[in-house]
Order: C-alpha cells, then sequence, then structure tokens
C-alpha cells in the first residue's frame, strides 16, 4: 500500500505540469528514438549488403590473376594473368567438392540487332554459370555443355538488353551480332533488378567462353573464375585444394608468392560485415549521445522540484514520512518520466522505420533487442541522474523544509 501511493503521489506531480513533464522527456524520446533509427539503418544496411553479396553465387570462390609489380609499384588488377583453360580442367579433375565451375571472360561490346545496337558486357562462360549465379530463365533455355565444347554462336541476353534490342516481342530464334559475329539468342535471362551499387544486373549478355576466346576476344586467358562448393562447410578446403593445384601447374616454388588471387563469398561478407558493423557501433554512439543530454535534461527538472517543494516535503516528513520513502518517491518520478520519454521514442522510431522502408532506399530494421535495451536504458538513465535530486530531497531537515519560503 505504500508503494502504490508512492505512486499516485509521483504520478499525481507529472500530471500537474505536463508540459514541463513532456519538455523533460522530450531528450529520452529523442535519444531513445535516435538509437533505434541509427542502429536500425545500420543492420539493414548489413542485411542488404550480405543479400548483395549472396546474390554473386552459392558457396563462391573467386580466383582472379594476381597483380604485378614494377620499380616496387603496383601494374594494377589482372597484370599478370596466367589462368588458363588447363588450369580450370586441372581444377575439376584434381580438386574434390566442386559443384559448380565457370570461367568468366568479359569484354564491353557493342550488340547489333536488324534494327537496334546496344553497348553491354559480354560474359563468356560455361554451361554451369547458370547453377553459379542461379539464374533462371524468363525464355528459352541456357546453353549447354555441348554448346560450349562446340564453340557454338548462341547468346543468353539479360532482361534489359532483349528489351533494347526487340522492344514488345521476344528475342527467342533472333540473330543479333557481337563484333560482327552472328549469333542466335537461345535464352533472357530472368530479370534481377538493379544491385546495392545502383548497377543493372540485367544489363548483361552470355555466351560460351570458348566461343568468346576463339571468336571475339583471342584471349588465351581467363581473367575470373568461378568456383561453387558443394556446401559452406568445405569452402575453405576447397579454397586450399585450388591455391595447391595452381600452384603446381604454374610450377611456384615455395619462395614464390601465388601469381594469382582467391576470395570467397565469405571473406566478402566477413569484410563489409566489419565495416557496417562499426557504421552501427558509430551511428548508435552518436544518438546515445542525446539520450545522455536527455538524463541530464531529467536531473536538472529534478532539482528544480525539490526546491519548489520544499516544503511538501517537510511537511511528508513531519508526519512520519522517511528519508528512504521521499527518496524513492522522487526516483519513481524520475524514472516515470524517462520510461514515457523510452516508449515514446520505441513508437516513434517504428513510425520512422516504417516510412523509411516505404519512400527511400534505405532499409532499416526494428531490431527487438535493441528496443528492448533502449527501454531499459532509458529507466537506468531516469535512475541514474534522478538519484541525486532525490537523496537531496531525502536529507532535508524537516524543520529547515516547513520554514522554507
Amino acid at each position: 500500500m505504500k508503494l502504490e501511493y508512492t505512486l499516485k503521489i509521483a504520478f499525481k506531480n507529472i500530471l500537474k505540469n505536463k508540459v514541463r513533464s513532456f519538455l523533460t522527456m522530450l531528450g529520452v524520446i529523442i535519444g531513445v528514438s535516435s538509437v533505434i533509427i541509427m542502429v536500425g539503418i545500420g543492420q539493414g544496411t548489413q542485411k542488404k549488403i550480405e543479400k548483395e553479396i549472396n546474390s554473386l553465387g552459392t558457396n563462391l570462390i573467386m580466383i582472379y590473376p594476381a597483380n604485378s609489380r614494377f620499380a616496387g609499384v603496383s601494374q594494377g588488377s589482372g597484370s599478370t594473368n596466367k589462368i588458363t583453360l588447363t588450369d580450370m580442367k586441372k581444377i575439376i579433375e584434381e580438386v574434390s567438392n566442386i559443384q559448380y565451375i565457370s570461367p568468366d571472360i568479359s569484354s564491353n561490346e557493342q550488340v547489333i540487332s536488324q534494327n537496334n545496337n546496344y553497348r553491354t558486357t559480354v560474359h563468356g562462360v560455361s554451361d554451369q554459370y547458370q547453377g553459379i549465379k542461379d539464374y533462371t530463365m524468363a525464355e528459352g533455355e541456357f546453353f549447354t555443355e555441348a554448346q560450349c565444347k562446340s564453340s557454338k554462336n548462341v547468346i543468353v541476353l539479360g532482361k534489359t538488353v532483349s528489351d533494347a534490342l526487340f522492344p514488345g516481342i521476344s528475342s527467342i530464334g533472333k540473330t543479333i551480332r557481337v563484333r560482327n559475329i552472328p549469333v542466335k539468342v537461345v535464352g533472357v535471362l530472368s530479370s534481377k533488378g538493379s544491385g546495392n551499387n545502383g548497377m543493372d544486373q540485367d544489363d548483361l549478355v552470355l555466351i560460351p567462353y570458348t566461343t568468346m576466346m576463339n571468336k571475339i576476344t583471342g584471349s588465351k586467358y581467363i581473367r575470373t573464375l568461378f568456383v561453387s562448393a558443394v556446401s559452406k562447410d568445405v569452402i575453405d578446403t576447397v579454397q586450399e585444394e585450388v591455391s595447391r593445384v595452381l600452384r603446381i601447374s604454374h610450377k611456384l616454388k615455395s619462395t614464390n608468392s601465388d601469381d594469382f588471387t582467391i576470395s570467397t563469398q565469405s571473406d566478402i561478407v566477413e569484410k563489409a560485415s566489419s565495416i557496417t558493423g562499426m557504421m552501427t557501433l558509430l551511428l548508435g554512439s552518436i544518438a546515445g549521445v542525446s539520450l545522455f543530454v536527455g538524463g541530464i535534461g531529467i536531473m536538472n527538472i529534478m532539482l528544480v522540484s525539490v526546491t519548489e517543494r520544499t516544503r511538501e516535503i517537510g511537511t511528508r516528513m513531519a508526519v512520519g514520512a522517511r528519508g528512504d520513502d521521499i527518496l524513492i518517491q522522487f526516483l519513481i518520478e524520475a524514472s516515470v518520466l524517462s520510461l514515457a520519454g523510452g516508449v515514446a521514442g520505441i513508437g516513434i522510431s517504428g513510425v520512422v522505420i516504417f516510412l523509411l522502408n516505404i519512400f527511400t532506399t534505405l532499409t532499416p530494421v526494428m531490431n527487438l533487442t535493441i528496443v528492448v535495451l533502449a527501454l531499459v536504458f532509458s529507466g537506468g538513465v531516469g535512475i541514474f541522474f534522478g538519484y541525486y535530486p532525490a537523496r537531496k530531497a531525502s536529507q532535508l531537515n524537516p524543520i529547515d523544509a516547513l520554514r522554507y519560503e
């Protein structure tokens, strides 16, 4: 009953000064909502990046040429390219737990139909590239292993290229030219839309890598080699085996550094997560400052309240209230103000996150753990910053308090 009576007094004093109570809560409202929104934006961005990376392929391992150096200066990516089809064949034969493998020889080219032309990126790949990138077909079919082996003049178009070359009609069975080489359209990829970097993922065409190397670029080397492991659990093992096979194939001594670079999907996700994690921590810390400022506001208002209610405190002590009763009363008032601000901040942050998801390209998330922590922290702010005013009130001399004007 004593606690119930103390709560009644606390709520009565809060409601008696509605405007001042609201202004006191405002700092906490801004602080809690800022923390939830900023952390939500950071975590949403992290999930978006991870999803984008995962769209690159399934359990992916990527092999690139290493950078060469001349007089201590890097000559740029791929300046020492020694990765060949022989290397790919050895990897297929000697490395276990590989689900898919495909080279990727790309070149920016003009593709021409009878009435239109369009500049896009042409990728020379194997029939397994569809499995690596998890492509589905909107029309037609992907080229086959037999077509790759025989360097057939066939091509698969991205949706953007298909619409540009053959607006309003199907492109299946049509013939287009790449560097004056006629190729037959056998399939159109389903649309993937824009990627995380804003690039159109449908602005590409795919042809057999043998056709690309023998008839278009004339290159003997592979710019990128994609390997897909059978599961995430064996990615590290496959990576080590691929590295061993390539070093033997390239006749590298133990003292020689690799003339190739291997990276995995896990490496990219880990680096991206590290960056976005730091960004989330920074945003959350900045927002947390406003919550701290809100706590200072609570302490200032409670100090003013102690001064204003000195005679009331003296009267309560004179009729038997102990110092602990006064302490608890003022702590409850501070905690109620802070928690009410926290609840309001959670509501506002939920609305803001909902609107950001609808009207912007941001994808913030409402993290339940952060919401609970923000609410607990807001209550802690009330107790922490309300303790000094509450203790000051509890230590007033009853006689001096009754005489206070």
